[in-house]
């Protein structure tokens, strides 16, 4: 079997981000993690928060890591993990919310207009949306880190990088969705919430 993946960011940034969706999740049941990467997040979080129901998704290459964090957590909550690109099809939901941390800057213009799409059509009536990551403002980058960081970025893959905050409140808005908060976190990275219109 091959070793458990491992992401040390997500160990860096896990309780930050715990900390804004114990509040922001406090009156859902069901949430749906677009992009769970290793995994790391949803054991964390569905063990910190056990009324709701966690279900990771991502692409199929991914879904074998996720497996392992599920499986060696053991949780009630966390049903199996389900493949998922942004492009579609999505599950159907409706979900009481949807989580996705560090997905934005890696899939390209087009893959952050069919996130919003898809949240659009999967989330349900008082949903909730809480997206982690860094993000630019005016255009402009908030941080040299930042800067460097999306250098870094568009030279493993020039359609991807920083986006701009305006560009994805616009996107939002067009699924219906109505931005209330946007929290500051370590690294020069932000906790943007959304709440069905």
């Amino acid at each position: 079997m091959d070793p458990k993946p491992f992401a040390p960011a997500c160990e860096r940034n896990r309780d930050p981000i715990l900390g804004v969706l114990r509040t922001r999740f406090a009156d859902c049941r069901t949430v749906l993690e677009v992009g769970s990467g290793t995994g790391q997040h949803a054991v964390h979080f569905a063990a910190a928060l056990p009324w709701l129901s966690w279900q990771c998704a991502d692409l199929p290459p991914q879904l074998p890591g996720i497996r392992q964090w599920l499986d060696d957590a053991g949780l009630a909550n966390t049903p199996p993990p389900i493949a998922l690109d942004v492009y579609g099809p999505w599950p159907s939901g409706p979900w009481d919310a949807v989580f996705s941390a560090n997905v934005l800057h890696i899939v390209d213009w087009p893959g952050v207009e069919a996130f919003f799409a898809g949240v659009g059509r999967v989330l349900g009536r008082a949903g909730v949306l809480v997206v982690y990551g860094p993000f630019n403002e005016g255009g402009t980058y908030t941080s040299a880190s930042n800067r460097d960081f999306d250098g870094w970025l568009k030279a493993r893959d020039p359609r991807s990088g920083i986006r701009d905050l305006e560009a994805v409140q616009a996107l939002a808005a067009q699924a219906g969705l109505r931005a209330v908060g946007d929290v500051a976190m370590p690294a020069n990275n932000r906790c943007l919430v959304w709440r069905r219109s």
